[in-house]
């Protein structure tokens, strides 16, 4: 399928964002470990959080999570504590091109019983549970969080406890946080001992009553909107937000602040309004080490209004849904923008354009953030086409229908074969 959107003449309205996809789903499985019969409020109902819904849910030997990189993770190491359970764990043909060997070899230092199915240090996975006696592993800091966070949340069930060693710079230090409040809120023990070491007792977790706050990375694509909108009247109102968020993305907002979008947020209603303030930065330079997913939205927002960049810590973005240094690239250039990548981990944009391709569609690489980060640069182009726009089920299922209710026009194609 493709969509070309056209961009509103205003952006006015209050938008229910979707619940947190990372505290969703970090909440579904200690929620699954205390054994509780609580069943968290609010829980994300986008196709990550489905699948890591269904894996524990239900009794089946084959657990396919289609292209969802934190439930391959997560329910890895779920298993691999579940004592007796044998599962196969499995995903699209992208999945199987994501590295897991950082995380199976931590898991296997542990005592846990990891098999390759297919292809060494690649999904399929067969796991078979069983008690995790050896309770210390060390990893270089530079990981993924994700894996780090799969090991820290069944470190309470390990009969010593977990102590994990980071070595080097430790990246994505907000979602390694988020994890830790996450279990503390739970009853576990779990705290940094040090910069670079984190110890969780063998306390086990207590069920709880839970209500998931909303996704502040999905807020990130209304702060770009009405940075982008002509309407200098802009407002926009996203409820279930809260200004001292567990989510390190919701830096967004300070960021914002210098490409003319401020915060009003409203304690008493658990809501933020955004607005236009007026202000833009003549050059922009951050370092996205600890909000890898926020980069997109940047990296689109600052090319539409014309504000140089130079971006660092963004090395994770190259094992996420896809190369996403690599697509950015080719997609904005497409558009007339040239950016330039350097030492894996920075983007930059001195202002360098190029002859823009006649018509061009953007593609989405099967990675949602494309599409979203993408879509409200109609707003300076004046119309835009988006192949596979659907990928926004992944965290944001009804992203399509918001943008409808502020006044973007869209039209459906079929892409023919």
């Amino acid at each position: 399928m493709q969509i070309t959107l056209m961009p509103p003449q205003e952006v006015r309205n209050t938008i229910k964002l979707p619940s947190s996809k990372s505290i969703s789903n970090r909440v579904l499985i200690i929620n699954a470990l205390s054994g509780s019969v609580h069943v968290p409020e609010n829980v994300s109902d986008c196709d990550d959080t489905r699948v890591m819904v269904r894996a524990l849910t239900e009794d089946a030997p084959v657990v396919d999570i289609m292209a969802a990189g934190t439930a391959m993770r997560f329910l890895t190491a779920y298993f691999s504590a579940k004592e007796g359970c044998v599962k196969t764990m499995t995903g699209t043909e992208r999945m199987q091109q994501r590295p897991i060997k950082i995380l199976v070899d931590a898991l296997r230092q542990l005592g846990a019983r990891v098999e390759y199915a297919k292809n060494e240090g690649f999904p399929p996975l067969l796991v078979k549970g069983s008690p995790l006696e050896k309770g210390e592993v060390t990893l270089q800091g530079n990981v993924s969080s994700q894996y780090i966070s799969a090991l820290l949340m069944i470190g309470p069930m390990m009969a010593n406890g977990l102590t994990l060693h980071l070595e080097g710079e430790v990246i994505s230090r907000p979602y390694i946080n988020l994890t830790l409040q996450l279990m503390r809120d739970f009853g576990a023990e779990a705290e940094w001992v040090g910069e670079n070491g984190i110890r969780v007792s063998p306390k086990p977790y207590a069920p709880i009553p839970f209500r998931v706050e909303s996704d502040w990375s999905a807020a990130s694509y209304w702060y770009e909107m009405v940075a982008l909108t002509d309407d200098a009247d802009a407002r926009v109102v996203l409820p279930s937000l809260y200004a001292h968020s567990y989510q390190g993305d919701s830096a967004v907002a300070g960021l914002f602040e210098q490409l003319g979008v401020s915060t009003v947020y409203d304690e008493a209603a658990h809501s933020v309004t955004l607005c236009k303030n007026g202000r833009l930065v003549e050059r922009m330079e951050y370092d996205f080490v600890n909000q890898p997913d926020l980069a997109q939205t940047f990296v689109v927002t600052c090319t539409m209004l014309g504000v140089p960049f130079r971006f660092t810590g963004l090395q994770s973005l190259k094992i996420k849904e896809t190369d996403r240094m690599a697509a950015l690239i080719c997609e904005l250039k497409k558009l007339g923008y040239v950016l330039r990548e350097e030492d894996d981990r920075i983007l930059e944009w001195t202002g360098e354009r190029c002859q823009p391709e006649a018509d061009a569609a953007i593609d989405t690489y099967e990675d949602h953030r494309m599409a979203m980060a993408f879509a409200p640069a109609c707003m300076v182009l004046g119309a835009l086409r988006i192949n596979n726009p659907q990928v926004v089920s992944k965290s944001y299922p009804g992203y399509w229908k918001d943008l409808e209710t502020v006044g973007f026009g869209m039209m459906e194609y079929s892409l023919r074969r």
